[in-house]
């Protein structure tokens, strides 16, 4: 394989951007698998005072995410949500955010994110690390992104994503974020805010499974819950799409039946967790290497689709309303693929 070295002379403030990113991308690919070992590894060796320090510590995990889901209320820390750090990440790409309806903040939303990728950097980025430039288009509302339940049981890991504004998928979480008052005089609205949207990844590792450049494939079809979700808490749905989120990493080949894609598949139904092997590119090449690749990512941010309230979802209720959301996901696709999508010609939106 030939490598394409990067070349010697770069702009200083590109160097910096690779350099953030590197930190970034180390953080989420590594900390959640050093973080166990570490642990267990000062219970055995550690002093008496480490190891009950590290124990108080388990115990308020399980503490914390039993009361209520280790959901961080308001937005967090807004220091670590905006600051020029995670600017520098933005625009290594860059990430951009497009507003097309309004959001009222009178109201609790599902955003109905597509497509994974391999991190759901352009999700994680305008709702998660860097914030500013969603809360410019939609003043009043916090955002959040959800993720694994089970990645808040795992020792400072947690806190990482809890501070980046990063919450569980778990009916519970989802319940409690999504039936918080929009009152502006409610206790829990001090901050100034009144609304909660929460991002979800619909596809999750399944999707994530089938992310390669240029290839738009979504998991839709089957996924329901997050209609019923909305329905029961009465939040309208916002479809967003993503664009350029599948060019940034590409991963090992994996097609259907191979033998990569059985593993992938087994682990997943064991754990919830796809383990991808990420191929971007290297600190000195664009060749290889785990860093994502340079390449614009697009959120748009589409309009609300409206529920009615119930306690038990109607089926054939459900079906209807989950039929407008993959109706209005292929339309906000076709619509901005022109402008978003290099060479979009050719490119289709595949809904398995």
């Amino acid at each position: 394989m030939k490598i394409e070295w990067a070349p010697l002379k770069v702009p200083p403030r590109r160097r910096l951007q690779t350099l953030v990113t590197l930190l970034i991308t180390f953080t989420c690919f590594i900390l959640s698998i050093t973080a166990i070992p570490i642990i267990v590894a000062s219970l055995i060796y550690g002093g008496l005072i480490l190891r009950s320090l590290i124990l108080v510590y388990l115990v308020y995990i399980l503490y914390d995410h039993k009361r209520n889901n280790s959901v961080i209320d308001g937005n967090g820390w807004l220091l670590n949500r905006s600051n020029r750090l995670y600017r520098h990440y933005r625009n290594y790409f860059p990430v951009e955010l497009v507003k097309t309806a309004e959001l009222p903040p009178n109201k609790n939303y599902i955003l109905a994110s597509f497509p994974h990728g391999i991190l759901g950097n352009g999700i994680g980025i305008n709702m998660g690390l860097d914030i500013s430039r969603w809360l410019e288009l939609f003043p009043k509302i916090r955002p959040k992104v959800g993720t694994l339940d089970q990645n808040f049981l795992i020792p400072i890991g947690r806190e990482v994503l809890r501070s980046w504004g990063l919450v569980s998928v778990s009916k519970a979480s989802l319940n409690y974020l999504l039936t918080k008052s929009n009152d502006p005089k409610h206790v829990d609205n001090r901050d100034g805010f009144t609304s909660n949207a929460v991002a979800i990844l619909v596809g999750g590792a399944q999707e994530a499974m089938d992310s390669h450049p240029g290839q738009y494939i979504v998991t839709l079809k089957n996924r329901k819950g997050f209609v019923k979700m909305a329905i029961r808490t009465g939040s309208p749905i916002v479809p967003t799409f993503s664009f350029g989120e599948v060019d940034i990493f590409d991963q090992v080949p994996n097609p259907p039946n191979s033998l990569v894609r059985r593993v992938q598949t087994a682990v997943k139904q064991l754990t919830g967790i796809s383990p991808l092997i990420p191929v971007g590119r290297g600190i000195f090449n664009y060749s290889f290497g785990f860093l994502p690749n340079r390449r614009r990512i697009v959120q748009v941010v589409g309009a609300p689709i409206n529920v009615v309230k119930s306690d038990q979802p109607d089926a054939a209720y459900v079906d209807k309303v989950h039929g407008q959301v993959m109706e209005d996901l292929e339309k906000m696709f076709e619509k901005y693929k022109k402008r978003y999508i290099p060479n979009s010609k050719n490119t289709r939106l595949v809904i398995h």
